[in-house]
Parts: C-alpha cells; structure tokens; sequence
C-alpha cells in the first residue's frame, strides 16, 4: 500500500472526514485490522482564509507547496489537497496531486451525466480555475443564481467550516438544488468539502456527487495499486 498524503486544515473539519473515508476504505477492501498507511499535514485555516478574502493567492501557494513538500519528505505517495477551493493554486503546488476536479468529472462521466448544478464557494462557483476544468472534461456546469450563490458560500464559512450543522441551512440549500434541477441540472456536485456535513443523497431529486468522499476513496484505491484512469477520453464533438 502507498502512502498517502493529506493536505488538510481547510478546515479541518471536513480533513477529518479525509481521514476517517481513507481508512473506512482500506477496511472494507483490506478486512480486518488494516488502516490506511497516510501521514496528515494541517495548516491553520484562519491564514488561508485571510489570504482568499485579500487575494494573496500567491501567499497561499507558498504555504500549500512548503505543506506538500513536507508530506513527500514524510513519505507520501499520493498527495491529495483535501479542499475543492484550494485547487485554484493547485498548478503552483510542486508535487503531483490528485486533482479534485478530474476526480469529480470521471465520476459523473461514468453515470453519464452531462449538466451538472455546483455547489460551493464563492470563488469555486464564480472562477473559472474549477467550472473551466470541469468544462474540459465534457461537462456542462450550472451556477446557483447570485442570491443563492450568497447563501451557499455563507452557511460554508460561517456555519460549516464551525462545525455547526443547521436544519434551515439544510433546507436552504435543497431549495437551491431544486433551483438547479429546474434549470435543467441532472446531478449537483457537492462541491466543497464541507457541504458532506451538511446534505446526503436524501437532499436531492437527483445524484448528487460528494466530492471529498469520491478524493479519498479514489486515493485508496490507487494507493493499493488499482490501475484507474481517472478521467475516460475525451468525449465526441457535438454534432451539428
């Protein structure tokens, strides 16, 4: 088994939900004792974040690429940035990841999905660096509505992130995700770690793809030496 590398604290809440998907992983394919062989590094989320609302992206990549070089001298193998937001640095992060993005796209691509509705925050549903990677891969990506897309990024960073877990935010972000679904989303991405804390499949008229769960047990299974290809090839052109 490989050794795989967490880059979490972002927040850490949803890191720990890394932790505990990687391990159930390797028990239900290993049995018995097994655990998952990972070393964790956790920056403080208070700086990034400060670094996000004040646009130092720069900054921010420093930190990651000094926490990602520090999980291969620890001997990882596979680094995994346990954060969709993050990824907007993530070509600045000197060591191969398992980008989140692609993760999430051959998922939907393998149920056949086209149009999908993304849920996160404001700067992975309004920049291109995540719905632009997503579109490469044949997907068709809808937004929330500004409003909505207010909501969705508040109830991340001033409830979940927290650790608070609230029934009207649960049922405000259905409602976004009917919004979606009659602007004709056929799946929602759930597109920020966190949101696993709050919605389930039973949130939702139609497949929803929790993307920190589909990160990690992906790392798994390349870690026990699956050989995966993330993404299929690349779709047909359109007809015309």
């Amino acid at each position: 088994m490989k050794v795989i590398g967490l880059l979490g604290g972002m927040s850490w809440e949803s890191s720990a939900e890394y932790y505990r998907i990687v391990n159930e992983r390797v028990r239900e394919r290993l049995g018995g004792l097994h655990s998952a062989r990972c070393v964790l590094y956790s920056v403080d989320f208070a700086d990034i974040e400060r670094m996000q609302v004040e646009g130092r992206w720069d900054d921010a990549a420093a930190v990651l690429d000094d926490a990602a070089q520090a999980l291969v001298r620890a001997g990882a193998e596979i680094v995994v940035l346990c954060t969709n937001t993050m990824h907007k640095v993530a070509d600045r992060i000197d060591v191969p990841l398992l980008h989140l993005a692609d993760t999430t796209a051959a998922a939907v691509r393998r149920t056949g999905l086209r149009r999908v509705g993304l849920l996160g925050t404001a700067f992975t549903m309004e920049q291109d660096f995540y719905t632009g990677r997503l579109a490469e891969h044949g997907l068709d990506v809808l937004v929330p509505e500004t409003a909505d897309r207010a909501t969705v990024h508040r109830v991340i960073y001033d409830e979940l992130v927290l650790g608070v877990v609230r029934d009207e935010s649960r049922q405000a972000y259905r409602e976004v995700i009917a919004r979606l679904v009659e602007r004709g989303a056929e799946g929602i991405i759930l597109g920020c770690t966190e949101i696993e804390l709050l919605l389930t499949q039973a949130d939702s008229p139609v497949p929803v793809f929790p993307t920190a769960r589909l990160h990690a047990e992906l790392a798994v299974d390349l870690a026990l030496g699956d050989d995966i290809r993330v993404l299929p090839d690349p779709p047909p052109p359109a007809s015309t």
